[in-house]
């Protein structure tokens, strides 16, 4: 749809709604910026914001899932980001992944639009609410600490600095007798930025010979140690974390879609061409090809595929 005429392309969407099938290839080859801008001509030419009628749409019975993932897709970056926080901490188990996924991989200015959207669509503060989940988790003190990072951290990495940290993180760990000290770990998280995080976790790699995971993974830390993998796991290499995550959403007994959809529509944008390679030399699987022979033929699956095959150009607005 790039350089199309975008008030003949909501006309056919406007006249679609509820069998949007012929639209999937255009819609999903949309750039940020195009999706924005389709948005705000519906707006001009019918009065109504698209998400609003997707969303009404699915109220009436059509496709949820669809929609729902259809919604999410047009959705500006942060205004997306703060839908899926929400929903993540509405969940009867707390959706602490997709957490994750939003502190460690938004930069800092978007993290402010993201607390700013999640306050002006639900009238409440996203640290607060991550704050007050009950029964309390180890999560909450790791995303608490991650939030704080983005409000305090130097824009510049510093290699003397991830030599240091890394030697305070073994310290406390594997080589200290006792449990690891999670306030030392807290402390690190919540005063360096994604980016000097992940050099020290390289640099405790080249120091000590193996990953701060398998650290952990020796140390035995209960569930802060469970909840401290999948944070370094993400950090460290996001690409094959997607990869996994994409694969297990599907191989799981129970097949999580969710995670499915919000990974595709997350990634689509930044780093898509990575995952796939990833995945392919995993998995020995296509990404798109597994998910065709994993979920039921029809027209959203088509949209999965379509963002699982996208062609990205990747963009440093927003992630890190």
């Amino acid at each position: 749809m790039t350089n199309h005429n975008f008030e003949h392309d909501c006309k056919k969407i406007h006249d679609s709604l509820g069998g949007l099938s012929q639209l999937v290839p255009s819609l999903s080859c949309l750039t940020i910026l195009e999706r924005q801008q389709l948005r705000e001509t519906y707006k001009t030419v019918y009065g109504e914001d698209l998400i609003s009628q997707l969303q009404r749409y699915d109220e009436d019975g059509f496709s949820s899932m669809k929609f729902s993932t259809l919604s999410l897709w047009m959705l500006c970056p942060h205004d997306r980001d703060a839908f899926v926080a929400r929903e993540a901490l509405q969940q009867d188990e707390t959706n602490f992944k997709a957490l994750v996924e939003i502190f460690v991989g938004r930069k800092s200015s978007h993290i402010v639009l993201i607390t700013q959207a999640y306050h002006k669509m639900f009238r409440r503060q996203l640290d607060q609410d991550i704050m007050n989940l009950d029964p309390p988790h180890p999560f909450q003190k790791i995303l608490t600490a991650l939030s704080a990072s983005h409000k305090a951290h130097q824009a510049d990495i510093s290699h003397h600095i991830s030599k240091c940290d890394a030697r305070r993180l073994y310290e406390t760990g594997e080589g200290s007798l006792g449990a690891i000290d999670e306030a030392v770990v807290l402390e690190i998280l919540s005063k360096r930025s994604i980016p000097q995080l992940k050099l020290t976790f390289l640099s405790y790699k080249h120091i000590y010979g193996h990953d701060y995971t398998k650290s952990i993974k020796r140390g035995n830390y209960g569930q802060f140690g469970k909840s401290l993998m999948v944070v370094v796991n993400c950090i460290c290499n996001q690409a094959y974390y997607y990869a996994k995550e994409l694969y297990t959403s599907i191989k799981r007994e129970k097949r999580d879609i969710g995670t499915l959809a919000r990974t595709l529509v997350s990634r689509a944008d930044i780093d898509m061409d990575e995952i796939r390679r990833v995945f392919k030399e995993k998995y020995e699987k296509e990404l798109g090809d597994f998910i065709c022979e994993s979920i039921p033929c029809g027209d959203y699956r088509d949209f999965l595929v379509a963002l699982a095959t996208k062609t990205c150009t990747p963009s440093n607005i927003y992630s890190n």
